[in-house]
């Protein structure tokens, strides 16, 4: 059996922070009733203040992670393979976003907008905790349609 090595199993989990430090502002309502859920957001300032910092560094981020990991053979298998289903979360994340955005911003602050959100945050985190922890066993991050857009792309 193949074993994946340690380094790989970590830098595969790091890439799933990217799509981790686009469902952190879905969980603001959660982060004000519950303010140690702030905690979570720990492991992903360093990539927000990075976004920040850098114009447009959602989207740089976003090409080198695509360029030079996904699209690098030399890059092994399983790092480009978590590489770009985060990739994916992500993009599933920021059109969540765009929709709630222009969709239900006449909704204002009601609690319809705030149980979507609060809804898409605790999928979000389940999700994400599910591909760290099989990440670092060292285990392919099975989600059904995303894991095989990923299979096709490969």
């Amino acid at each position: 059996m193949n074993q994946i090595p340690i380094w790989q199993r970590l830098l595969a989990l790091l890439t799933y922070l990217l799509p981790w430090s686009d469902a952190l502002p879905f969980g603001r309502a959660l982060f004000a009733v519950f303010p140690w859920l702030r905690l979570l957001q720990w492991p992903a300032l360093p990539l927000l203040f990075l976004q920040q910092a850098v114009p447009f560094g959602s989207f740089v981020l976003f090409l080198v992670l695509y360029l030079a990991v996904v699209r690098n053979p030399q890059v092994p298998q399983y790092l480009r393979f978590n590489a770009l289903q985060a990739i994916l979360l992500d993009i599933l994340l920021v059109v969540v976003s765009l929709g709630f955005n222009v969709l239900l911003s006449p909704l204002g602050d009601s609690i319809v907008l705030r149980t979507l959100n609060n809804t898409v945050f605790i999928g979000s985190l389940a999700v994400l905790l599910y591909a760290v922890l099989q990440s670092l066993r060292g285990k392919e991050v099975d989600l059904p349609t995303i894991s095989e857009a990923v299979r096709m792309q490969l």
